[in-house]
């Protein structure tokens, strides 16, 4: 209670607003994170032209994928917003001769939806969402296409 009156009072002017007062989310229990958001940008970028704007218009990344229920989640707003399928954070590259998938926010590499040839062990992939049929698919990283960010 004592943060959000501090906030109250900061909104009334009697506390100067340069001394914000922190009040907890609504519905979020104390220690916890809140949900992450996502949204889905129709512009058309690079793989990593995507993962800068995701850092700099929403403070976030590139959408990273740890359950069947999330990539349905993200297939289905995908879908309202795009055909193309869009990047999300995912990379596949070869590392000391061991082929490896990881997730740009670091989180760890926990579910995977790889449709059947997929991911691509030739060369450094990234990955995009099909908003057809849900699978992940290798394409080069400089295509242009949608993305979803998460934040």
């Amino acid at each position: 209670m004592w943060p959000c009156l501090l906030l109250a009072l900061a909104l009334l002017g009697t506390v100067p607003a340069s001394h914000p007062a922190p009040c907890q989310l609504q519905g979020v229990p104390a220690g916890e994170a809140p949900r992450l958001r996502y949204t889905v940008v129709k512009k058309l970028r690079t793989y990593s032209a995507a993962q800068r704007y995701c850092q700099d218009v929403y403070r976030g990344q590139l959408a990273s994928v740890h359950s069947a229920a999330r990539n349905q989640e993200l297939q289905k707003l995908a879908r309202t917003h795009t055909i193309l399928a869009p990047w999300i954070g995912a990379v596949t590259s070869c590392k000391m001769g061991q082929w490896e998938s990881h997730w740009e926010d670091s989180s760890p590499w926990n579910y995977a939806n790889w449709a059947p040839i997929h991911p691509c062990h030739a060369f450094t992939t990234c990955t995009t969402l099909s908003t057809r049929d849900g699978l992940w698919r290798s394409r080069f990283c400089f295509q242009l296409r949608p993305f979803i960010c998460q934040y």
